[in-house]
């Protein structure tokens, strides 16, 4: 009897460590795909020209949208499924690298920055875009600088390093800045348009997509020393180096044979969805630096 019990107890160890490693180790990201026959993009509403929907049909468009549907025709062609279903997902800046981390969302190119600390957390693809923290104001509004700031409203949006910077600049610098946190870009720009705040903090390329949606483009003027500089990249979980790497092939296939240049100037310097208006947002040294040599390193 007492061997018996032996042999059942460690068996139910045997089992129960396998079950713990199945648990802890799971099935890579194209192993799921293959699987399902289906992936699910995280995308932005809001975050133009990277991530938004402009027209009823509800499904996202954008310079960053475009990259990922690069990447699924890889995948496709990978996985052999011509037929691959793609679903969409919507995420904030509060909750993006969560539905990446506990599997909701295979794969999210929108307008995330990298940083050491999201490394921690999830695994990022080249960068795709450089961009540096300025403010958004009326031309009229007497605001130049950060030194025009003590005493005003000023809103950036909840959830990013913006956010954060922000409140610490105040904070170090005795601003006295009123600091409002916005749900997403395109509220902290309708709070700026109706005299809420009196400037919008965010990454400079953001803020020519919240221009040129405004009634008047031409009465906004970003201004401001730039501040706080970051690439965004596509995000994927981690420890999963297999999908990273087919993520990673495609944006350099991208970057290599130039195709980049037509895709950024299509977001950037033609005019977009839904009023035909051009961002006149050329590329900048730093991302042609990125292209002629990918990385996903945090900027320094």
């Amino acid at each position: 009897m007492k061997k018996i019990t032996l042999i059942a107890c460690t068996l139910s160890v045997l089992l129960g460590a396998q079950a713990f490693a199945n648990e802890a180790s799971p099935a890579g990201t194209l192993d799921k795909i293959a699987s399902s026959k289906s992936i699910t993009l995280g995308y932005r509403d809001a975050s133009v020209p990277f991530s938004y929907v402009a027209d009823n049909s509800g499904k996202p468009m954008g310079y960053s949208v475009e990259l990922a549907g690069k990447i699924v025709e890889r995948i496709k062609q990978q996985l052999a499924l011509p037929q691959l279903n793609v679903k969409y997902n919507l995420v904030t800046s509060q909750t993006r690298i969560p539905l990446v981390q506990n599997g909701t969302v295979d794969l999210e190119c929108g307008s995330t920055g990298v940083t050491a600390e999201r490394q921690k957390q999830v695994a990022f693809s080249y960068g795709f875009i450089y961009v540096k923290g300025q403010l958004l104001t009326a031309k009229d509004s007497g605001i130049r600088s950060f030194a025009d700031l003590r005493g005003k409203n000023v809103v950036t949006t909840a959830g990013t390093t913006n956010e954060r910077f922000l409140k610490s600049y105040n904070q170090d610098n005795k601003v006295d800045m009123f600091v409002i946190s916005a749900k997403d870009h395109g509220e902290a720009f309708q709070m700026l348009e109706t005299g809420r705040a009196a400037a919008f903090y965010m990454d400079d390329a953001l803020l020519y997509g919240e221009r040129a949606k405004a009634r008047d483009p031409h009465k906004w003027v970003v201004v401001g020393e730039e501040q706080s500089r970051e690439i965004y990249s596509c995000m994927v979980r981690k420890d999963d180096p297999k999908f990273l790497a087919l993520v990673n092939a495609t944006l350099a296939d991208l970057y290599q044979s130039g195709e980049i240049n037509a895709i950024y100037d299509r977001w950037f310097q033609q005019p977009i969805p839904p009023k035909g208006l051009n961002l006149e947002f050329p590329m900048t040294s730093e991302l042609k630096a990125i292209i002629a040599k990918p990385t996903s390193d945090p900027v320094k």
